[in-house]
């Protein structure tokens, strides 16, 4: 069977987040599912193959970790949406069954897609104690962003700090379900974003994502209220980097970005 690396939330190969790629008849043994994963060894590999017409959805899809299946990834989702319409296997808007609901990516005129995700709940809370030492900077706010993205997110004092961060990565994984969300403000918006970010989730075996497409479910509620705009656009500081396009719709957030496939092989195992 093929699979397929693809670079999401990025228009160049080499830059934004790596996930792995796979078209099946049906989902195998949630066993080798995991073992492909941790074969691919990118923050996240997708699995996905065609349900019957009719129905709510087009496509099943699933996401793992090296270590773990996950409830939601934007990145892979982006990345099989990408896959689905350069293989002309899928044409148009397609609608994914996913465990967070029915998630629906569609083509935009300029090569790029759109994604509607749930927009998560942010829930103030106390800043734990030792996240600062963990985080390595001191925090402004503290929020729970819910069970979908089980992330904690932490708005740092400017952007300086969040690039500066080298946290303890085993440290932040006592502080939320996946990890840590680390957010402020862009010094600059003429340079093309509004705010940075940076995702560290040691307890689903990634010290740090690249570009994290459901943390975006996330930042657009937090910095569409704090900004007074629904459409926004997000940097994500990692050493790849990437850029994610947010537009807040109530209780939905759609996510854009492009992608890109650098390696097509056989997969014989």
């Amino acid at each position: 069977m093929r699979i397929r690396i693809v670079d999401a939330f990025t228009d160049r190969p080499f830059a934004g987040n790596p996930a792995g790629v796979l078209l099946l008849d049906a989902f195998p043994e949630d066993d080798w599912l995991q073992k492909v994963a941790m074969e691919v060894n990118h923050a996240e590999t997708a699995f996905a193959h065609r349900l019957d017409t009719g129905g709510e959805a087009d496509w099943a899809l699933r996401w793992f970790t090296p270590v773990a299946e996950v409830a939601m990834c934007g990145h892979a989702t982006l990345a099989t949406a990408h896959v689905l319409h350069s293989t002309g296997a899928h044409e148009g808007p397609v609608r994914f069954a996913t465990r967070s609901g029915v998630l629906v990516a569609t083509p935009r005129e300029d090569g790029s897609l759109t994604l509607d995700f749930p927009t998560a709940p942010l829930t103030p809370v106390e800043v734990p104690d030792g996240v600062a030492q963990a985080l390595g900077a001191e925090p402004l706010a503290a929020f729970d962003t819910g069970p979908n993205v089980g992330d904690l997110l932490i708005e740092l004092a400017d952007e300086k700090t969040v690039h500066a961060l080298t946290p303890d990565h085993k440290a932040l994984g006592a502080y939320s379900e996946r990890g840590i969300i680390a957010t402020a403000r862009a010094e600059d918006p003429t340079r093309g974003y509004d705010f940075v970010s940076r995702c560290f989730f040691p307890n689903v075996g990634i010290d740090e994502d690249p570009v994290t497409g459901s943390a975006h479910t996330a930042l657009a509620p937090f910095w569409s209220e704090r900004l007074g705009r629904a459409e926004l656009t997000g940097l994500q500081a990692s050493p790849r980097s990437g850029r994610v396009r947010t537009e807040l719709r109530g209780d939905r957030t759609l996510l854009s970005g492009s992608a890109v496939t650098v390696i097509e092989g056989e997969l014989i195992a």
